[in-house]
């Protein structure tokens, strides 16, 4: 029985997190010094990131019956990435303005270290806009979008291939095969990897705690606080009515997908989940084109979590330093984020990133201001990478559904627990697609014709 419960993967990881809290509290130089161990298990992930990415979204494509159903989810996609973000940005805003955990700090802003800011800075200004934004997606060559993990890049060049192989029809049944096979090897390598993800979060978690100490957290522990609520309120709330209107039970399908959550919050990466995330919404019962298509899309248009902490660290800088911020500043700083976010990746730090560009563009909200959450960026890093992993994760099921991908029998058979391990485990080895799962989109056509 112990063997069988200790041999879970997310209760190993949940022992390397509170192992690590330990370690890094009483042994802080310690702590400190381990930090090579979470970034050794990012870079692993990194490395068949870019490769998973562009085989499932070519594969997903590919295997359309029409480019009207590629449009179909895409477009619904998009709409629904849309209208979550805002909702997210939202709520982030309302709260921060309710809790305000920034008054009273009265901090002078010739007094901060701009300096510890300057590398996100100097990374922030590199952009050139909305047409340098669109300009970025279109790779100059597919190997450098790939060794550099350019998500936007990737998709773009793997949208077009998947569309041109659609096209070939028969011809292009070596390449999809081959296509079929090489996804399924990168998958089992992230089995491979997957398991040090424990020793990975017992490295992360002593680092932080090591090198900032739980006494960081007192000043800006109000932010922490009111960033953690509203997240839960978010999925909770939100992302709960989401999934009773898709018809499935948000604590069930948290369950289901609670290794990938344990693992997140060791590694503060929701990328870091990605492809083994989208190996159990296809067990779950989600159309294959449809996982391809909506998981790797929604880390980049779907940041739930990180859209919650753009608003609420942008008002708090404001807040700290008495800069006076009117409604219209305020709805400025909401539309601004609206396309902001919307660049962000899904690994540690890129926040930061954008939340410094967005200031940087906006004027009024000092950037130096940004380095009040240097101490605690990290901390409320976790609270990010899991909203914006459950709410790709919902999104997806939602999208689904909405399209008519969604085998809701098979759905309930896993939620509910009747679907077993050797099947979860049979659908990375298998050669051929899973039966019970929609295979094309052909049900798309039919359902919205």
């Amino acid at each position: 029985m112990y063997k069988r419960f200790f041999g879970k993967l997310y209760i190993q990881v949940l022992i390397g997190v509170v192992a690590g809290g330990l370690l890094g509290y009483f042994h802080p130089q310690l702590g400190a010094d381990l930090k090579p161990l979470g970034d050794a298990f990012i870079r692993l992930i990194k490395m068949v990131f870019a490769p998973v990415i562009f085989a499932m979204v070519v594969l997903g494509i590919a295997k359309m019956e029409s480019m009207k159903e590629l449009g179909r989810v895409g477009v619904r996609a998009l709409i629904y990435f849309e209208v979550m973000s805002t909702f997210a940005l939202l709520l982030g805003l309302v709260v921060v303005n309710v809790a305000k955990p920034g008054v009273g700090m009265n901090i002078d802003v010739k007094t901060l270290d701009t300096a510890s800011i300057a590398s996100y800075t100097a990374a922030a200004s590199k952009g050139d806009g909305f047409m340098g934004f669109v300009l970025h997606m279109i790779p100059t060559s597919i190997i450098d979008a790939l060794a550099k993990n350019d998500i936007l890049q990737i998709l773009v060049f793997a949208t077009m291939f998947g569309i041109a192989l659609s096209h070939m029809g028969r011809r292009a049944k070596p390449v999809v095969d081959f296509l079929d096979a090489f996804c399924n090897s990168m998958f089992l390598m992230v089995s491979m990897i997957m398991r040090v993800a424990p020793l990975a979060a017992f490295g992360a978690i002593a680092f932080t705690v090591g090198k900032y100490g739980l006494g960081s957290l007192v000043s800006l522990g109000q932010l922490m606080g009111a960033m953690y609520i509203t997240c839960f309120v978010f999925v909770t709330v939100v992302l709960g009515f989401v999934a009773r209107v898709s018809g499935f039970s948000l604590w069930k399908f948290l369950r289901y997908i609670k290794e990938e959550l344990f693992t997140v919050l060791g590694t503060s990466s929701s990328e870091s989940v990605v492809p083994q995330l989208m190996r159990k919404l296809e067990h779950v019962g989600v159309s294959k084109p449809v996982v391809g298509l909506v998981i790797p899309s929604g880390v980049t248009f779907n940041p739930d979590g990180q859209c919650i902490y753009y608003t609420m660290a942008a008002i708090f800088i404001a807040q700290a330093t008495n800069t006076p911020l009117t409604l219209t500043d305020q709805l400025v700083v909401l539309g601004v984020l609206m396309l902001t976010s919307k660049g962000s990746a899904g690994v540690t730090g890129s926040g930061f990133i954008t939340l410094a560009a967005t200031l940087a563009s906006l004027g009024n909200i000092p950037v130096a201001g940004m380095v009040l959450l240097l101490g605690v960026d990290r901390f409320m890093s976790e609270a990010r990478a899991i909203t914006n992993t459950i709410g790709n994760a919902v999104g997806t099921m939602a999208i689904a559904g909405w399209v008519g991908a969604l085998d809701r029998e098979r759905m309930h058979r896993v939620l509910d627990g009747a679907s077993t391990v050797e099947e979860l485990q049979a659908l990375h080895d298998h050669d051929d697609e899973p039966a019970p799962v929609h295979n094309d989109l052909a049900v798309v056509h039919k359902a919205t014709a």
